[in-house]
């Protein structure tokens, strides 16, 4: 089953990565530092992502940056009790479903698992078969949660996020269909979250941006659970570590 309240780990950049500062370790621990926060904030579980990696390759990340995201993931995983994920940005799912296989994640995300979204890296094009098919021989009893029109990009004209949210749990297979804003810290709109509900209504839906103290007990009206992460940084601030006060009042309110 996956956690409902689930807190984020943003890693910064990583080894060949443009913004990589030259020191892994330090990557690393403040992930690390991050992670403990939100276990000792009362969070259920963890999603870690190479967030850092800015620009993002589309589909196929390089293999060092595989290897870095397994090793953090690794540590991470050492350091609390709480089952976690991974999202490798943009897009790479089989890397995801690898660093899983290797570090004992509980579920992936997938920004894109089925039909196209036209993004920052072009257009990108789900790749639902392939990723069934890997699960089922490299990480059989990993979750893939999977984002509807997701964030950063556009969704072909002619499609309702209704029917996009239908392929996702029917054709491809997805355990839980995630819910976002515009970008990163925005949220979507709770008639949005609702048409989604109302499609899937046996699959679970997260929340998988936005969501503060302050609306987190509005949107766990309709959804199962929360992805949460620029409002638990100092100041908001995605790229800033964790706030312990802010994951702790988060928690508070989503458990209200």
């Amino acid at each position: 089953m996956l956690p409902k309240l689930i807190g984020m780990i943003h890693l910064g950049a990583l080894p060949g990565s443009p913004r990589f500062a030259g020191d892994f370790g330090a990557v690393v621990d403040a992930a690390v530092a991050d992670a403990e926060v939100l276990e000792s904030a009362g969070f259920e579980g963890l999603m870690i992502e190479n967030f850092g990696d800015v620009p993002f390759y589309a589909n196929d990340v390089p293999k060092v940056t595989v290897a870095a995201i397994t090793h953090a993931v690794g540590r991470i995983g050492d350091a609390v009790t709480l089952p976690f994920g991974v999202n490798v940005l943009r897009n790479d799912a089989a890397a995801a479903l690898a660093v899983s296989a290797a570090t004992g994640a509980s579920f992936i995300r997938v920004n894109v698992l089925s039909g196209v979204m036209y993004t920052d890296q072009g257009p990108i094009i789900g790749r639902a078969a392939e990723i069934a098919r890997t699960r089922a021989a490299v990480a059989p009893d990993v979750a893939v949660m999977a984002d509807v029109f997701v964030k950063h990009a556009a969704p072909p004209p002619g499609i309702t996020i209704e029917q996009a949210a239908e392929e996702l749990a029917g054709r491809a297979l997805a355990d839980a269909v995630i819910v976002s804003g515009t970008s990163t810290g925005r949220p979507p709109t709770l008639p949005l979250l609702r048409k989604v509900a109302g499609a899937i209504p046996d699959t679970p839906i997260y929340l998988g941006s936005g969501v503060t103290a302050s609306s987190v007990s509005r949107f766990l009206n309709v959804a199962t659970g929360v992805i949460a992460g620029t409002s638990l940084k100092k100041g908001g601030v995605t790229t800033n570590p964790i706030d312990s006060k802010r994951a702790i009042a988060f928690i508070t309110a989503a458990r209200k």
